[in-house]
Protein backbone atom coordinates (compact mmCIF):
# COMPACT_ATOMS: atom_id res chain seq x y z
CA UNK A 1 0.00 0.00 0.00
CA UNK A 2 1.67 2.89 -0.75
CA UNK A 3 1.61 6.43 1.27
CA UNK A 4 -1.02 8.07 -0.91
CA UNK A 5 -3.75 4.88 -0.04
CA UNK A 6 -2.37 4.59 3.61
CA UNK A 7 -4.19 6.01 6.41
CA UNK A 8 -3.44 9.57 6.40
CA UNK A 9 -1.41 9.81 9.92
CA UNK A 10 1.30 8.30 7.74
CA UNK A 11 2.29 11.91 6.63
CA UNK A 12 1.80 13.17 9.87
CA UNK A 13 3.70 10.84 11.68
CA UNK A 14 6.43 11.33 9.10
CA UNK A 15 6.55 15.22 9.73
CA UNK A 16 6.30 14.87 13.93
CA UNK A 17 8.47 11.87 14.27
CA UNK A 18 12.11 11.61 15.16
CA UNK A 19 13.55 9.47 12.63
CA UNK A 20 15.19 10.62 10.07
CA UNK A 21 14.23 13.46 7.47
CA UNK A 22 15.46 14.44 4.01
CA UNK A 23 14.72 14.31 0.29
CA UNK A 24 13.01 11.09 -0.15
CA UNK A 25 10.86 11.63 2.47
CA UNK A 26 9.67 14.99 0.95
CA UNK A 27 9.28 13.56 -2.26
CA UNK A 28 7.12 10.75 -0.59
CA UNK A 29 4.96 13.47 0.97
CA UNK A 30 4.40 15.40 -1.88
CA UNK A 31 3.64 12.40 -4.06
CA UNK A 32 1.13 11.30 -1.50
CA UNK A 33 -0.68 14.42 -2.29
CA UNK A 34 -0.37 14.52 -5.47
CA UNK A 35 -1.95 11.19 -5.85
CA UNK A 36 -4.69 12.27 -2.78
CA UNK A 37 -5.07 15.88 -2.04
CA UNK A 38 -6.80 14.88 0.67
CA UNK A 39 -3.41 13.88 1.84
CA UNK A 40 -2.76 17.91 2.47
CA UNK A 41 -4.96 18.57 5.63
CA UNK A 42 -2.83 16.01 7.29
CA UNK A 43 0.41 17.50 6.57
CA UNK A 44 -1.19 20.87 7.82
CA UNK A 45 -1.90 18.94 11.03
CA UNK A 46 1.23 17.58 11.38
CA UNK A 47 3.05 21.12 10.75
CA UNK A 48 0.67 22.52 13.25
CA UNK A 49 1.60 19.62 15.65
CA UNK A 50 5.19 19.93 15.72
CA UNK A 51 4.92 24.08 15.73
CA UNK A 52 3.17 24.32 18.87
CA UNK A 53 6.32 21.26 20.27
CA UNK A 54 8.35 22.93 22.64
CA UNK A 55 12.23 22.70 22.92
CA UNK A 56 11.92 21.48 19.20
CA UNK A 57 15.73 20.01 18.38
CA UNK A 58 17.16 21.71 15.70
CA UNK A 59 16.73 18.55 13.40
CA UNK A 60 13.16 18.96 14.43
CA UNK A 61 13.01 22.43 13.38
CA UNK A 62 15.02 21.72 10.04
CA UNK A 63 11.70 18.92 9.11
CA UNK A 64 9.36 21.52 9.78
CA UNK A 65 10.65 24.53 8.38
CA UNK A 66 11.02 22.23 5.05
CA UNK A 67 7.55 21.08 5.45
CA UNK A 68 6.65 24.78 5.79
CA UNK A 69 7.89 25.52 2.53
CA UNK A 70 5.93 22.88 1.20
CA UNK A 71 2.59 24.81 2.41
CA UNK A 72 3.72 27.95 0.82
CA UNK A 73 4.86 29.58 4.58
CA UNK A 74 8.18 31.17 3.26
CA UNK A 75 8.35 33.95 5.84
CA UNK A 76 7.88 31.01 8.75
CA UNK A 77 10.19 28.63 6.69
CA UNK A 78 12.87 31.14 6.64
CA UNK A 79 12.84 31.85 10.57
CA UNK A 80 12.58 28.07 11.15
CA UNK A 81 15.41 27.02 9.17
CA UNK A 82 17.62 29.96 10.56
CA UNK A 83 17.08 28.41 14.32
CA UNK A 84 17.82 24.91 13.08
CA UNK A 85 20.72 22.24 12.31
CA UNK A 86 22.55 24.06 9.58
CA UNK A 87 22.70 21.51 7.40
CA UNK A 88 22.46 20.57 3.81
CA UNK A 89 18.45 20.36 3.79
CA UNK A 90 18.17 23.42 6.02
CA UNK A 91 19.73 25.34 3.56
CA UNK A 92 18.30 24.10 0.20
CA UNK A 93 14.84 24.44 1.80
CA UNK A 94 16.07 28.05 2.76
CA UNK A 95 17.52 28.67 -0.65
CA UNK A 96 13.97 27.44 -2.19
CA UNK A 97 12.51 29.90 0.66
CA UNK A 98 14.39 32.97 -0.23
CA UNK A 99 13.70 32.47 -3.99
CA UNK A 100 9.86 32.34 -3.37
CA UNK A 101 10.44 35.24 -1.65
CA UNK A 102 12.27 37.07 -4.78
CA UNK A 103 15.10 37.69 -2.63
CA UNK A 104 18.07 35.63 -4.54
CA UNK A 105 21.21 36.59 -3.90
CA UNK A 106 19.95 34.89 -0.32
CA UNK A 107 19.15 31.98 -2.14
CA UNK A 108 22.17 31.48 -4.07
CA UNK A 109 24.15 32.23 -1.09
CA UNK A 110 21.87 29.37 0.78
CA UNK A 111 22.10 27.07 -2.08
CA UNK A 112 26.14 27.02 -1.93
CA UNK A 113 26.22 26.53 1.63
CA UNK A 114 23.60 23.38 0.94
CA UNK A 115 26.39 22.52 -1.21
CA UNK A 116 29.01 22.57 0.72
CA UNK A 117 27.66 20.91 3.58
CA UNK A 118 26.75 17.98 1.14
CA UNK A 119 23.39 18.36 -0.86
CA UNK A 120 23.11 16.85 -4.32
CA UNK A 121 25.88 19.20 -6.85
CA UNK A 122 22.82 18.66 -9.93
CA UNK A 123 20.40 19.86 -7.80
CA UNK A 124 21.98 22.69 -6.78
CA UNK A 125 22.92 23.47 -9.63
CA UNK A 126 19.85 23.74 -11.58
CA UNK A 127 18.16 25.62 -8.15
CA UNK A 128 21.31 28.33 -8.71
CA UNK A 129 20.32 28.55 -12.27
CA UNK A 130 16.46 29.24 -11.31
CA UNK A 131 17.84 32.05 -8.98
CA UNK A 132 19.81 33.13 -11.43
CA UNK A 133 17.23 33.16 -14.08
CA UNK A 134 14.90 35.18 -11.94
CA UNK A 135 17.24 37.50 -10.79
CA UNK A 136 17.14 38.49 -14.99
CA UNK A 137 21.26 36.90 -15.27
CA UNK A 138 20.21 34.94 -18.26
CA UNK A 139 23.58 34.17 -19.56
CA UNK A 140 25.07 33.00 -16.50
CA UNK A 141 21.94 30.59 -15.92
CA UNK A 142 22.57 29.48 -19.38
CA UNK A 143 26.60 28.65 -18.68
CA UNK A 144 25.70 27.24 -15.20
CA UNK A 145 23.20 24.97 -17.22
CA UNK A 146 26.12 24.35 -19.67
CA UNK A 147 28.21 23.07 -17.07
CA UNK A 148 26.15 20.21 -16.58
CA UNK A 149 26.57 17.12 -18.24
CA UNK A 150 25.82 13.29 -17.89
CA UNK A 151 22.40 11.49 -16.72
CA UNK A 152 21.33 15.33 -15.45
CA UNK A 153 20.51 16.04 -18.96
CA UNK A 154 18.27 14.15 -19.66
CA UNK A 155 15.99 14.67 -16.37
CA UNK A 156 12.97 16.65 -16.69
CA UNK A 157 13.86 18.98 -13.95
CA UNK A 158 17.25 19.78 -16.62
CA UNK A 159 15.13 20.51 -19.66
CA UNK A 160 12.76 22.57 -18.06
CA UNK A 161 14.93 24.67 -16.75
CA UNK A 162 16.59 24.66 -20.19
CA UNK A 163 13.35 25.33 -21.61
CA UNK A 164 12.90 28.56 -19.44
CA UNK A 165 16.34 30.11 -19.69
CA UNK A 166 16.10 29.48 -23.77
CA UNK A 167 13.01 31.60 -23.38
CA UNK A 168 14.24 34.12 -21.91
CA UNK A 169 16.74 34.76 -24.17
CA UNK A 170 14.78 34.60 -27.33
CA UNK A 171 15.39 31.44 -28.09
CA UNK A 172 12.71 30.40 -30.81
CA UNK A 173 9.55 28.64 -29.86
CA UNK A 174 10.02 25.49 -31.72
CA UNK A 175 13.57 25.04 -29.17
CA UNK A 176 11.59 25.54 -26.15
CA UNK A 177 8.31 23.44 -27.07
CA UNK A 178 10.40 20.54 -27.93
CA UNK A 179 12.61 21.11 -24.63
CA UNK A 180 8.95 21.32 -22.59
CA UNK A 181 7.88 18.10 -24.62
CA UNK A 182 11.19 16.38 -23.76
CA UNK A 183 10.42 16.85 -19.87
CA UNK A 184 7.04 15.63 -19.41
CA UNK A 185 8.33 12.28 -21.47
CA UNK A 186 11.11 12.27 -18.91
CA UNK A 187 8.52 12.79 -16.52
CA UNK A 188 4.82 13.01 -16.72
CA UNK A 189 4.38 14.07 -13.37
CA UNK A 190 6.90 17.55 -13.60
CA UNK A 191 4.49 20.23 -12.41
CA UNK A 192 6.59 22.94 -14.09
CA UNK A 193 6.89 21.12 -17.33
CA UNK A 194 3.24 20.39 -17.64
CA UNK A 195 2.51 24.30 -16.82
CA UNK A 196 5.15 25.32 -19.63
CA UNK A 197 2.98 23.48 -21.97
CA UNK A 198 -0.16 23.88 -21.06
CA UNK A 199 0.71 27.78 -20.98
CA UNK A 200 2.32 27.26 -25.02
CA UNK A 201 -1.00 26.28 -25.72
CA UNK A 202 -3.02 28.96 -24.13
CA UNK A 203 -1.06 31.44 -25.96
CA UNK A 204 -2.11 30.79 -29.10
CA UNK A 205 -5.58 29.66 -28.12
CA UNK A 206 -5.67 25.80 -27.83
CA UNK A 207 -7.99 25.76 -25.18
CA UNK A 208 -8.50 22.30 -25.00
CA UNK A 209 -5.13 20.90 -25.07
CA UNK A 210 -3.97 24.04 -22.53
CA UNK A 211 -6.96 22.52 -20.33
CA UNK A 212 -5.70 19.03 -20.29
CA UNK A 213 -2.02 20.22 -19.74
CA UNK A 214 -3.26 22.52 -16.63
CA UNK A 215 -5.25 19.87 -15.16
CA UNK A 216 -2.65 17.21 -15.00
CA UNK A 217 -0.31 19.93 -13.58
CA UNK A 218 -2.88 21.01 -11.02
CA UNK A 219 -2.82 17.66 -9.29
CA UNK A 220 1.02 18.47 -8.58
CA UNK A 221 2.00 19.08 -5.38
CA UNK A 222 3.29 21.75 -4.48
CA UNK A 223 1.01 23.13 -7.64
CA UNK A 224 1.89 26.24 -9.38
CA UNK A 225 -0.23 29.41 -8.45
CA UNK A 226 -0.12 29.97 -12.55
CA UNK A 227 -1.42 26.66 -12.82
CA UNK A 228 -4.70 27.01 -11.01
CA UNK A 229 -4.98 30.78 -12.08
CA UNK A 230 -5.25 29.75 -15.50
CA UNK A 231 -7.31 26.50 -15.25
CA UNK A 232 -9.92 28.81 -13.58
CA UNK A 233 -10.10 31.13 -16.72
CA UNK A 234 -10.53 28.41 -18.62
CA UNK A 235 -12.57 26.74 -16.63
CA UNK A 236 -15.17 29.90 -16.26
CA UNK A 237 -14.60 30.12 -20.42
CA UNK A 238 -16.95 26.95 -20.12
CA UNK A 239 -19.07 28.30 -17.73
CA UNK A 240 -18.08 25.43 -15.17
CA UNK A 241 -17.98 28.03 -12.31
CA UNK A 242 -17.94 25.11 -9.33
CA UNK A 243 -14.40 24.17 -10.90
CA UNK A 244 -13.37 27.65 -11.26
CA UNK A 245 -14.27 28.67 -7.89
CA UNK A 246 -12.20 25.20 -6.90
CA UNK A 247 -9.23 25.99 -8.34
CA UNK A 248 -9.01 29.35 -6.51
CA UNK A 249 -9.88 27.95 -3.21
CA UNK A 250 -6.93 25.78 -3.47
CA UNK A 251 -4.86 29.10 -4.28
CA UNK A 252 -6.41 30.51 -0.59
CA UNK A 253 -6.05 27.66 1.45
CA UNK A 254 -2.34 27.77 0.72
CA UNK A 255 -2.32 31.89 0.38
CA UNK A 256 -5.45 33.41 2.26
CA UNK A 257 -4.21 37.22 0.93
CA UNK A 258 -4.00 36.30 -2.52
CA UNK A 259 -5.70 38.97 -4.36
CA UNK A 260 -6.51 37.88 -7.40
CA UNK A 261 -7.78 34.30 -6.16
CA UNK A 262 -9.91 36.44 -3.84
CA UNK A 263 -10.83 38.47 -6.90
CA UNK A 264 -11.74 35.78 -9.27
CA UNK A 265 -13.17 34.27 -6.69
CA UNK A 266 -15.55 36.50 -6.06
CA UNK A 267 -16.15 36.42 -9.90
CA UNK A 268 -16.53 32.94 -10.71
CA UNK A 269 -18.93 32.78 -7.80
CA UNK A 270 -21.60 35.69 -9.00
CA UNK A 271 -21.24 34.55 -12.25
CA UNK A 272 -22.63 31.04 -11.60
CA UNK A 273 -25.88 32.86 -10.03
CA UNK A 274 -26.17 34.44 -13.53
CA UNK A 275 -28.57 33.48 -16.57
CA UNK A 276 -26.73 33.48 -20.11
CA UNK A 277 -28.84 33.39 -23.29
CA UNK A 278 -26.52 31.35 -24.98
CA UNK A 279 -27.29 31.90 -28.01
CA UNK A 280 -27.40 35.26 -27.61
CA UNK A 281 -24.07 35.62 -26.88
CA UNK A 282 -22.85 33.75 -29.29
CA UNK A 283 -24.45 35.93 -31.90
CA UNK A 284 -23.16 38.27 -29.92
CA UNK A 285 -19.90 37.42 -30.17
CA UNK A 286 -20.07 36.66 -34.08
CA UNK A 287 -21.30 40.27 -34.02
CA UNK A 288 -17.93 41.59 -32.15
CA UNK A 289 -15.57 39.65 -34.47
CA UNK A 290 -17.18 41.19 -37.83
CA UNK A 291 -17.41 44.68 -35.78
CA UNK A 292 -13.42 44.34 -35.65
CA UNK A 293 -12.52 43.72 -39.08
CA UNK A 294 -9.92 46.59 -40.51
CA UNK A 295 -11.39 47.89 -43.66
CA UNK A 296 -8.06 47.32 -44.98
CA UNK A 297 -9.09 43.60 -45.96
CA UNK A 298 -11.66 44.88 -48.47
CA UNK A 299 -10.69 46.33 -51.98
CA UNK A 300 -11.52 49.78 -51.51
CA UNK A 301 -10.29 52.74 -54.27
CA UNK A 302 -7.21 54.44 -53.06
CA UNK A 303 -9.93 57.54 -53.06
CA UNK A 304 -12.26 55.74 -50.09
CA UNK A 305 -9.58 54.43 -48.44
CA UNK A 306 -7.19 57.85 -47.93
CA UNK A 307 -11.03 59.45 -46.46
CA UNK A 308 -11.44 56.74 -44.48
CA UNK A 309 -7.84 56.93 -42.78
CA UNK A 310 -8.34 60.53 -42.94
CA UNK A 311 -11.35 60.15 -40.72
CA UNK A 312 -9.97 57.80 -38.16
CA UNK A 313 -12.44 54.83 -39.60
CA UNK A 314 -9.98 51.91 -39.62
CA UNK A 315 -12.75 49.09 -38.52
CA UNK A 316 -16.69 48.20 -39.75
CA UNK A 317 -17.58 48.73 -36.36
CA UNK A 318 -16.44 52.46 -36.97
CA UNK A 319 -18.12 52.86 -40.01
CA UNK A 320 -21.33 51.80 -38.64
CA UNK A 321 -20.92 54.69 -36.36
CA UNK A 322 -20.69 56.84 -38.60
CA UNK A 323 -23.58 58.45 -40.35
CA UNK A 324 -23.47 58.64 -44.79
CA UNK A 325 -23.43 62.77 -43.56
CA UNK A 326 -20.74 62.78 -41.73
CA UNK A 327 -18.91 60.71 -44.76
CA UNK A 328 -20.23 63.55 -47.40
CA UNK A 329 -19.21 66.18 -45.28
CA UNK A 330 -15.28 64.52 -45.81
CA UNK A 331 -13.12 66.68 -48.52
CA UNK A 332 -13.22 64.35 -51.89
CA UNK A 333 -15.53 61.89 -50.40
CA UNK A 334 -18.21 61.75 -53.07
CA UNK A 335 -21.50 59.43 -54.30
CA UNK A 336 -19.75 56.67 -55.98
CA UNK A 337 -17.56 56.25 -52.28
CA UNK A 338 -20.63 56.40 -50.78
CA UNK A 339 -22.32 53.44 -52.85
CA UNK A 340 -18.62 51.97 -52.87
CA UNK A 341 -18.59 51.78 -48.85
CA UNK A 342 -22.18 50.43 -48.44
CA UNK A 343 -22.48 47.45 -50.83
CA UNK A 344 -18.87 46.25 -48.57
CA UNK A 345 -21.20 46.58 -45.36
CA UNK A 346 -23.53 44.53 -46.85
CA UNK A 347 -21.39 41.52 -47.79
CA UNK A 348 -21.37 41.30 -44.24
CA UNK A 349 -24.73 42.35 -42.96
CA UNK A 350 -24.31 45.89 -41.94
CA UNK A 351 -25.53 49.30 -42.38
CA UNK A 352 -23.48 52.61 -42.49
CA UNK A 353 -24.77 54.67 -39.44
CA UNK A 354 -26.68 51.41 -37.80
CA UNK A 355 -25.21 52.14 -34.24
CA UNK A 356 -24.49 55.67 -34.36
CA UNK A 357 -26.97 56.20 -31.66
CA UNK A 358 -23.99 54.06 -29.75
CA UNK A 359 -21.40 56.73 -30.52
CA UNK A 360 -18.96 58.15 -27.77
CA UNK A 361 -17.92 61.13 -29.07
CA UNK A 362 -14.46 60.75 -27.59
CA UNK A 363 -11.53 62.30 -30.08
CA UNK A 364 -9.00 59.57 -30.52
CA UNK A 365 -5.93 59.24 -28.43
CA UNK A 366 -3.84 59.45 -31.05
CA UNK A 367 -3.93 61.65 -33.95
CA UNK A 368 -2.10 59.35 -37.19
CA UNK A 369 -1.07 62.75 -38.62
CA UNK A 370 1.02 63.89 -35.76
CA UNK A 371 2.83 60.73 -34.86
CA UNK A 372 6.34 59.89 -35.55
CA UNK A 373 7.71 56.95 -37.46
CA UNK A 374 8.32 55.01 -34.40
CA UNK A 375 5.21 55.69 -32.43
CA UNK A 376 3.25 54.54 -35.60
CA UNK A 377 5.25 51.55 -35.18
CA UNK A 378 5.05 51.34 -31.71
CA UNK A 379 1.21 51.73 -32.03
CA UNK A 380 1.29 48.81 -34.91
CA UNK A 381 3.31 46.20 -32.77
CA UNK A 382 0.83 43.13 -31.76
CA UNK A 383 -0.98 43.00 -28.47
CA UNK A 384 0.88 39.82 -27.33
CA UNK A 385 4.00 42.26 -27.05
CA UNK A 386 2.26 44.01 -23.55
CA UNK A 387 2.53 39.87 -22.29
CA UNK A 388 -0.41 40.05 -20.67
CA UNK A 389 -2.48 37.73 -18.48
CA UNK A 390 -4.69 34.94 -19.66
CA UNK A 391 -7.91 36.16 -18.69
CA UNK A 392 -6.85 40.29 -20.12
CA UNK A 393 -5.48 37.90 -23.41
CA UNK A 394 -8.98 36.07 -24.17
CA UNK A 395 -10.62 39.24 -23.66
CA UNK A 396 -8.91 41.10 -26.44
CA UNK A 397 -9.34 38.16 -28.80
CA UNK A 398 -13.05 38.21 -28.18
CA UNK A 399 -12.96 41.81 -28.83
CA UNK A 400 -10.92 41.34 -32.10
CA UNK A 401 -7.84 43.41 -31.02
CA UNK A 402 -4.02 42.42 -32.51
CA UNK A 403 -2.67 45.42 -32.34
CA UNK A 404 -1.66 47.91 -29.56
CA UNK A 405 -3.46 50.90 -32.04
CA UNK A 406 -6.17 49.10 -31.91
CA UNK A 407 -6.18 48.67 -28.56
CA UNK A 408 -5.91 51.89 -27.47
CA UNK A 409 -8.99 52.95 -29.53
CA UNK A 410 -11.00 51.15 -26.73
CA UNK A 411 -12.12 52.65 -23.57
CA UNK A 412 -12.37 51.25 -20.75
CA UNK A 413 -15.66 50.69 -20.70
CA UNK A 414 -15.65 48.83 -23.89
CA UNK A 415 -12.99 46.34 -22.34
CA UNK A 416 -15.38 45.77 -19.31
CA UNK A 417 -18.10 44.98 -21.52
CA UNK A 418 -16.22 41.59 -22.65
CA UNK A 419 -17.04 38.57 -20.43
CA UNK A 420 -14.80 37.94 -17.36
CA UNK A 421 -13.22 40.86 -17.91
CA UNK A 422 -13.06 42.65 -14.66
CA UNK A 423 -11.03 45.95 -12.63
CA UNK A 424 -8.28 43.91 -12.02
CA UNK A 425 -7.66 42.79 -15.39
CA UNK A 426 -8.68 46.80 -16.66
CA UNK A 427 -5.74 47.92 -14.17
CA UNK A 428 -3.50 45.50 -15.94
CA UNK A 429 -4.16 46.49 -19.08
CA UNK A 430 -3.48 50.43 -18.19
CA UNK A 431 -0.06 49.09 -16.63
CA UNK A 432 1.22 47.71 -19.39
CA UNK A 433 0.34 50.74 -21.45
CA UNK A 434 1.47 53.39 -18.94
CA UNK A 435 4.91 51.64 -19.44
CA UNK A 436 4.97 52.00 -23.15
CA UNK A 437 3.74 55.65 -22.43
CA UNK A 438 0.05 54.84 -24.09
CA UNK A 439 -3.40 55.09 -22.47
CA UNK A 440 -7.24 54.09 -23.61
CA UNK A 441 -9.10 55.87 -25.46
CA UNK A 442 -10.55 58.49 -23.12
CA UNK A 443 -8.43 57.66 -19.89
Amino acid sequence: MSLAQAPSAGIKSMVVSSTGFGPREIEEITRAISENYANYRELKEGVHELESQENRSPAASARLGACQYLLGRYSQAIDTLSHSDGGALTHYYLGRSYLALDRYQEALESYDASLRAGYDRDIVTLAKAEALRYSKQYDEALKLLDSLSGAVEQTAEYLFQRSATVQVLGGSREEVYTLLERAVQADPSHGGALFGLALENDRHGNDDDARELYERASKQFPTYVGTLLNLGILYEDMQAYDKAKGCYERILDMFPNHQRARLFFKDADASRDMYYDEEARREQDRLGQVLSIPVTDFELSVRSRNCLQKMGLMTLGDLTETTELELLSSKNFGETSLVEIRDMLSSKGLELGQFAHQRRDEEPVYDPDTLSDDERALLDRPISDLNLSVRARKCMVRLGLTTIGELVRRTGDDLLECKNFGVTSLNEVREKLTVANLKLRGD
